[in-house]
């Protein structure tokens, strides 16, 4: 009785999360996840990124995933498309192949004999004997005769090992190295698995129980390795469950009771999950390869971040700290990177998903309060990756979308504090470089910080954003004056001469000689053709500074039309986010990396917004695929897909925290939003490959010449009108009034 309350304590908490306006409301529910196509991304290497993915068998947001392994343990391409073996089936909670996996082990089925080395036990397998859908993985290892099927649970999944005859068959357990597994009895194993890549307190574990229908004989391996054997008969199906925590074993065998019902039962749960949130968008297009490639994408933008809380014994939600290593009650959602992350992937989690989105702020609040810091790369804990101090865009942004029910004054205190700190031991929260920042308006490039023009742009964004927030919140105009005046020191790394962004030194020189190609080095995986446009929040001042529109305009041009090339010095080797701006066929515009991907939007600030129109459909139907190379470099736990959903549907957040969005072009010829305060209709009839450009659009009846969408007039319903054309229309959002925000307008 008690896995059942837990079941359906689950089940409630995931459906609260998923359907925030019930689509069998609106219609019959449709299948969404059949679109969905989970090996998206994983045609990928260390070379070359299509994605660097691997398919996630998984809920919406859930603790564990799990996905075949074709790599070796510890390997971040756990699994690679071109791959031909499977060497177990893993649960895994990796956010990228660069930060790697924590608390992994595996389940790996045998019969060629008592192999439990995983390169022995590793079995060719082939795609066409293999089935992913978000909610369901199947797959025939041939070398050992065995259908191998499984269905997930948040902190839990379901097995069915379908097995040939034989004397004696086996089912290894790999906890990895450090781990540990012991089996129970004839039907029990328990298993702990430490293996983690930082961000993690000395007593993390992740505790492991698994329950065979079938009974077991115990086989003798390693201390971290696990082998049972049991006789089988031809088509013999083998039943097991397994369950995990991150809180004790006692709370791992609790969460078994969500995998209480019947597999199939199990299934219907994680299918319906996911066409519960699947469903808050209906597309409608007679393009079955867009409709495949659009859930896809937002399949892969419900992944991530994902919430480690579980219930407890009286239905208390809790969660393991990985920064004090203590239980802690409340939400707490991890595994993402904010560099990525905040640009659009947040803003479509708090346009679809508000109650979620308040869950991840709780989950903020707990961060600051067991930490002393908000995140900024979590997995699960602070992580030295990236730069910039984009959690007060993560905070800014859900407040002003009207995200409510959390803390948001221990927010205040906490963006505010970490905007004149860094961590004491990870570099990467806070703000490296602050003292300098606050004194000179920027972070100097000759003071040893590395991607310094990088990080004075971010956080320039990062204290207008800060500034807007206390505005918000009736914070005293005196206090919020200095994060106004830093909103524009993206000013003082503009170099002049170049009209590009430029490392600057502490005497106010700026790096010499310069080149525009160069990547890294004062910049992010990119170089200053890249980054120059990262002026999120005041466009308008950046035309100023580069002398006009027509300059503005001719310099994103210059971009697109100049060949791909680069100067690799500051890595020694063309590092992939290079190779992939090279092969793409768009100059040196860089699609595959985040810190360019808001660029095409920005001709709706200059009056050519007929160039963000063709050039975003160029970018959506070029770069994005339904297949195994779904992407033109990293997904990044959601933001790539993401900006596909968003530009799919026709605006993007190219600020967020301003309220609007800018407009681009529809993909479809009808979709539909199903938002709390009600259905935003979005119809585009004359859509075709041909028709791409925006002739006319209407608000609710009523014509919009604006270059953006404000989010207040969607949140409460609304109908948008497209009549596209073949042709450009030049008279269209080429006034004053018809620019998107900017804070110096």
């Amino acid at each position: 009785m008690r896995h059942k309350l837990i079941t359906l304590a689950a089940l409630a908490l995931l459906a609260t999360a998923c359907a925030e306006k019930p689509v069998g409301t609106h219609k019959t529910m449709s299948d969404w996840a059949e679109y969905v196509n989970p090996m998206g991304g994983t045609l990928s290497t260390f070379n070359l990124s299509t994605g660097n993915t691997y398919p996630a068998i998984a809920v919406p947001w859930g603790a564990h995933f799990w996905t075949p392994q074709t790599g070796k343990n510890g390997d971040g391409w756990t699994y690679r498309y071109d791959a031909t073996h499977i060497r177990g089936f893993k649960q895994t909670h990796q956010p990228s192949p660069w930060i790697n996996d924590y608390g992994a082990f595996s389940l790996m089925p045998v019969t060629t004999g008592p192999y439990y080395d995983q390169d022995q036990r590793a079995s060719w397998f082939s795609h066409k004997t293999e089935v992913a859908k978000p909610y369901y993985y199947s797959v025939y290892l041939a070398d050992h005769d065995v259908t191998t099927e499984l269905v997930p649970a948040s902190h839990a999944a379901w097995f069915r090992f379908t097995y040939p005859e034989c004397e004696k068959s086996y089912l290894v357990v790999d906890a990895y190295e450090g781990g540990k597994v012991e089996v129970v009895d004839d039907h029990t194993i328990c298993a702990w698995a430490v293996n983690n890549h930082g961000g993690v307190a000395p007593n993390f574990c992740n505790y492991i129980i698994i329950q065979s229908d079938t009974p077991f004989t115990a086989e003798n391996t390693p201390e971290n390795l696990g082998m049972v054997s049991f006789p089988t008969t031809k088509g013999q199906v083998v039943h097991v469950k397994v369950a995990s925590s991150f809180i004790s074993m006692d709370q791992a065998k609790l969460n078994l009771g969500e995998v209480n019902d019947p597999f199939e039962e199990v299934m219907m749960y994680s299918q319906t999950a996911w066409n519960q949130a699947l469903g808050k968008i209906e597309v409608e297009d007679d393009n079955i390869d867009h409709l495949r490639t659009f859930y896809t994408c937002l399949y892969r933008s419900l992944l991530f971040p994902r919430d480690l809380a579980e219930i407890g014994m009286y239905g208390v939600l809790q969660h393991y700290s990985p920064h004090t290593g203590e239980v802690m009650e409340g939400h707490f959602y991890t595994d993402t990177g904010f560099w990525d992350t905040f640009r659009s992937l947040f803003p479509l989690m708090n346009l679809l998903f508000p109650k979620v989105s308040s869950q991840v702020q709780e989950g903020l609040v707990n961060d600051y309060l067991e930490s002393g810091f908000l995140p900024e790369w979590a997995s699960p804990g602070h992580r030295p990756c990236m730069v910039g101090n984009n959690s007060a865009s993560v905070v800014a942004d859900a407040y002003l979308s009207g995200v409510r029910d959390y803390d948001i004054g221990k927010l205040w205190e906490a963006v505010t504090h970490d905007a004149h700190a860094v961590h004491p031991t990870v570099s990467s929260t806070g703000r490296l470089g602050w003292e300098y920042y606050d004194e000179l308006g920027y972070v100097p490039c000759d003071v040893g910080i590395k991607e310094n023009a990088a990080r004075t742009l971010e956080y320039a964004y990062d204290d207008w954003c800060i500034y807007t927030l206390g505005k918000a919140l009736n914070i005293d105009e005196e206090q919020l004056e200095p994060y106004k005046k830093a909103a524009l020191n993206y000013r003082n790394v503009f170099d002049a001469e170049y009209k590009l962004m430029n490392g600057r030194q502490a005497d106010g020189t700026f790096r010499r000689p310069f080149s525009p190609l160069k990547w890294g080095g004062d910049f992010t995986e990119g170089n200053s053709l890249h980054y120059t446009w990262s002026v999120f929040h005041d466009i308008e001042g950046l035309i100023g500074l580069m002398g006009g529109e027509d300059a503005f305009n001719a310099q994103m041009d210059t971009v697109f039309a100049m060949p791909p090339k680069y100067d690799d010095s500051y890595y020694g080797f063309p590092i992939h986010e290079i190779i992939e701006m090279t092969v793409m066929g768009m100059g040196n515009y860089a699609h595959g990396n985040q810190p360019i991907q808001h660029m095409l939007y920005l001709y709706d600030y200059s009056r050519q917004p007929w160039k963000t129109q063709a050039r975003v459909r160029e970018v959506m139907e070029k770069f994005y695929t339904p297949w195994a190379d779904a992407y033109c470099g990293d997904e990044d736990n959601g933001q790539t897909s993401a900006w596909y959903v968003f530009s799919a549907l026709g605006f993007y957040p190219v600020c967020p925290a301003s309220g609007e969005y800018a407009l681009g072009t529809p993909l479809f010829k009808k979709a539909t939003l199903h938002l709390d305060g009600g259905d935003v209709v979005i119809e585009a009839p004359d859509n075709s490959a041909d028709n791409f450009y925006v002739n006319d659009l209407t608000l609710d009846g009523k014509p919009w010449s604006h270059n953006f969408l404000k989010q207040a007039d969607l949140q409460k319903g609304a109908k948008l009108h497209f009549k596209m054309s073949a042709q450009p229309n030049y008279k269209r959002g080429v006034a004053d009034e018809d620019k998107p925000y900017s804070f110096s307008k």
